[in-house]
């Protein structure tokens, strides 16, 4: 993702040490993560996991909760003003949404070194999402992956 640039403030982005659930029913999980906040990571693939519970093959699991993982940590670690997270399915179709708070568009790269840690979540989802995205979205953005397979 771009680098740290100005944005919305804490209030704009509800930011705290908050990771809750909001408006949550079948089919749909939403979470606002506070700044920074790591700790959120497990805690949005555990809810993930549930929703998927009874979708598709392990494999498929696995990687929604692989996507997921990079998006927030790319969310987290990019932006200083928390994210949210979105997760539908809808027929045969999972959407996981990501939305910071920060102007800026993430820029996909291969990292420089082969042993570099970092720079490799964007170019996961690339590879591993069936469409992906990124639209601005008031003064943030929304990064997004869909991954297709048999209904609920």
């Amino acid at each position: 993702m771009a680098g740290r640039q100005g944005g919305a403030g804490p209030a704009a982005s509800g930011c705290g040490r908050e990771s809750g659930a909001e408006g949550e029913g079948r089919g749909r999980m939403d979470r606002r993560l506070g700044c920074a906040d790591l700790t959120a990571v497990p805690e949005v693939r555990r809810a993930l996991r549930e929703l998927l519970r009874h979708w598709r093959g392990q494999d498929a699991k696995d990687v929604a909760e692989l996507l997921a993982s990079e998006l927030v940590t790319n969310a987290l670690v990019h932006t200083d003003h928390g994210a949210v997270v979105t997760a539908t399915v809808a027929d045969t179709t999972l959407r996981v949404e990501v939305r910071d708070f920060m102007a800026g568009l993430p820029v996909a790269h291969a990292p420089a070194a082969h042993l570099d840690t970092h720079g490799r979540g964007l170019v996961l989802v690339q590879s591993l999402a069936d469409a992906w995205g990124v639209r601005t979205h008031g003064v943030g953005k929304v990064v997004w992956f869909e991954l297709h397979g048999r209904p609920v």
